[in-house]
């Protein structure tokens, strides 16, 4: 299911004015003047080639050729694909994938180009309920944070960044669009550029975080920067702004250095912000308006019952919960009415 940039030419190319491949373009180009951002395209782009692949293999050449039933092979097909790893497509990429044709066709009927929509009662797989992974522990985030070698401008860099992200719940991309000029020191914000969905937002940022940006910018950033010109306040080694998969990678290293285990890597501080912020009373649509969810529903993944606090109720509210001593012998709490009724039974056989 991997259709190169050129295999994907090719197939335009030799096609009809008419070929899926033909209409696909037109429908992202479509997108693109609706102002849809660049990485909602690249997905999209991706997810219909393969399927113009798939249909330039079996011989459907126009989209009138396309049916509800051709559609309901290919999600046959995505459902027994495996990839390079053996493993198959998560019912969510699955999900995703069916989207962007739906997308497609909807686009083709609304405008004409196709008398009904054949992908309009494509019934979608069903979305798994996740449990997200754990949280870090504060014990945890002081572990990282203080194996930091701040002395280092990198180390410092790191430490800066990763205070942010703490602070803040920002996902990585938006945590790494920031300039010099988006974190208000004197409001304690930051100002979101864009965020996901094409949307700015501003959100607080703690004091403690600010003062390591500030020291960073004032400290370890000019021995970076190499270009004055460069706005961006996060940069590495060569003065440039660091790649999504390269912080990716060394936050996941630090965590391994400092014996964490847990998986994620960036993400696992915007989880352990949302989870520590509503284990402490904040209201779920105040974590909504941090994290930047369009939906309150996407937030409420991070609002599941915390292991310790559930721990706790169990032990104050269930009879069985923990145990007693009774004469020197321990004895099960769930023992407890036993023993009540048999000392009710002694006093009523008494004087």
């Amino acid at each position: 299911m991997n259709l190169t940039g050129q295999r994907w030419q090719q197939l335009v190319a030799v096609g009809s004015p008419d070929s899926i491949a033909a209409w696909a373009c037109r429908y992202l180009q479509a997108l693109a003047v609706q102002q849809f951002c660049a990485t909602t395209l690249r997905a999209r782009t991706q997810d219909l080639a393969r399927f113009v692949e798939w249909c330039d293999e079996r011989g459907l050449e126009t989209p009138a050729t396309i049916t509800k039933p051709i559609l309901e092979r290919f999600q046959r097909h995505l459902f027994y694909y495996r990839k390079t790893n053996g493993e198959p497509l998560s019912s969510e990429r699955q999900g995703v994938f069916l989207q962007h044709l739906k997308g497609f066709f909807r686009w083709l009927a609304q405008n004409n180009h196709l008398l009904y929509n054949p992908a309009a009662d494509l019934v979608l797989p069903r979305k798994r309920q996740r449990v997200l992974r754990d949280p870090l522990t504060v014990e945890e985030i002081a572990t990282v944070l203080q194996s930091l070698d701040v002395s280092d401008p990198i180390g410092l860099r790191d430490r800066a960044l990763l205070e942010a992200f703490y602070s803040t719940g920002l996902r990585r991309a938006e945590l790494l669009g920031l300039t010099l000029y988006d974190i208000d020191a004197r409001r304690g914000t930051v100002f979101v550029r864009q965020g996901k969905g094409r949307k700015d937002r501003v959100v607080p940022i703690g004091e403690r975080a600010i003062a390591w940006v500030q020291r960073y910018v004032d400290e370890a950033r000019p021995q970076l920067v190499s270009d004055p010109a460069q706005r961006r306040l996060f940069l590495d080694e060569q003065g440039r702004p660091p790649s999504l998969n390269a912080i990716t990678l060394r936050v996941r290293k630090l965590f391994d250095d400092a014996g964490i285990i847990k998986r994620g890597a960036c993400h696992l501080f915007r989880h352990t912000m949302a989870t520590q912020m509503l284990e402490n009373g904040a209201d779920l649509r105040f974590v909504q308006e941090m994290l930047g969810h369009a939906s309150l529903q996407t937030t409420q993944n991070y609002a599941h019952v915390s292991i310790a606090k559930l721990k706790a109720i169990h032990a104050a509210t269930h009879p069985a919960a923990s145990l007693e001593r009774r004469s020197g012998a321990v004895v099960a709490a769930s023992e407890r009415s036993a023993i009540m009724i048999a000392d009710l039974g002694t006093e009523a056989d008494g004087p």
